[in-house]
């Protein structure tokens, strides 16, 4: 059996989802917690409801080194507005979730899921980050590490989303289907369309729809 190599795992949520945040998350799983961790069904957060994921998260964060990057949707349309791209943007979430970590914990290995050029997040992590190996690999919510980050990022992301609906009295669709375009125009009726970049990614196809 190979001997497990403590690491960092990274994953986002809402990059595809019209509204609400985009949510990065780190975490770092020595052999303990990654036993412990798959003990407790820690999986891809695709394959887990909200209400399981709330409470696998509260889990995660009391046992392991973590960091949540939630970038809100105002935030998040300056900084695209500036990068004018998705890929480095998200590189520059992760190399912030992992440079977190580094900050108060030594690790020599970080994994995340493959979004663009690896060199992306290398070049945006700064002087705690430089040595650590990264590798980017499709499908890596298969490791713990990246599993326990995915579940970490979708809670927040719902949690957020929660307390979206509760500022707007509005029920907001995830993904970006027709019905997402209903809750926009919606949102617009209510309050207005400057208001709309409070809530949504405006360099969605589905902003100029609506």
């Amino acid at each position: 059996m190979t001997e497990f190599v403590p690491h960092i795992g990274t994953d986002e949520s809402g990059k595809g989802d019209f509204f609400g945040p985009l949510v990065i998350a780190g975490v770092l799983v020595d052999e303990n917690t990654a036993e412990y961790f798959r003990d407790l069904g820690i999986k891809d957060s695709k394959k887990l409801t909200d209400k399981k994921m709330l409470s696998l998260a509260a889990e995660i964060k009391k046992c392991a080194p973590h960091s949540i990057i939630a970038i809100s949707n105002t935030k998040y349309n300056d900084l695209y507005n500036n990068i004018k791209n998705l890929n480095k943007l998200l590189a520059w979430g992760h190399a912030r979730a992992i440079e977190n970590i580094l900050s108060d914990h030594h690790c020599e290995y970080a994994l995340s899921d493959k979004f663009g050029d690896e060199s992306l997040i290398k070049s945006a992590l700064m002087k705690n980050g430089r040595s650590i190996r990264l590798e980017q690999m499709c499908k890596a919510e298969s490791d713990i590490a990246v599993a326990a980050a995915s579940v970490l990022a979708r809670a927040t992301f719902v949690q957020k989303m929660q307390l979206m609906e509760d500022t707007y009295g509005i029920h907001f669709q995830k993904g970006c289907s027709g019905l997402v375009k209903a809750v926009a125009a919606e949102f617009i009726a209510k309050y207005g369309k400057e208001k709309l970049k409070e809530v949504c990614k405006a360099h969605f196809k589905t902003y100029n729809e609506v």
